[in-house]
Parts: structure tokens; sequence; C-alpha cells
């Protein structure tokens, strides 16, 4: 993360921003809210997770799902 503390010459205030600077050289908008940044990797990751579980639970479906028929196909030869 920028400390904005120390003067940066080669970051230029955004108006009506105040913690968004333009970078003087690339143009890149750098935002310097570090609790913000903070929030924003706490939900991803969040997000990550929940797909994740979604991808097990799916996963798991799919496995019962398998066995099921084999069961039913099996009860049929007997």
């Amino acid at each position: 993360m920028l400390d904005m503390n120390n003067e940066n010459e080669d970051l230029i205030p955004v108006d009506g921003h105040s913690n968004l600077f333009r970078d003087r050289f690339t143009g890149a908008i750098v935002n310097t809210d570090k609790s913000a940044y903070t929030n924003y990797i706490r939900m991803k990751e969040q997000k990550q997770k929940e797909k994740d579980e979604l991808n097990k639970i799916k996963s798991d479906i799919e496995e019962i799902k398998s066995l099921l028929k084999e069961l039913a196909n099996g009860s049929r030869s007997d």
C-alpha cells in the first residue's frame, strides 16, 4: 500500500476524491484507501470460498446420482 504521509511527487491528487491519485508516469489511478482495499480482498476471498463450496456440493450430488443409478441397475439384475 502507498503511504501518502510521505510526499510522493509521482502522484497527482484527483479532484473531488481524497483517496485517489493519478500516477504521473503511467496515468493509472491509485486508490490509497487501505480499509476499502482490505474489505475488497475480504469480499473476494468470501466469494471464492462460496464458489468452492458450491462446486463441492455439485460434485457430491453427481456422485450421489451415480451411486443411485448403480443401485437401481443392480436391483434389476437380481
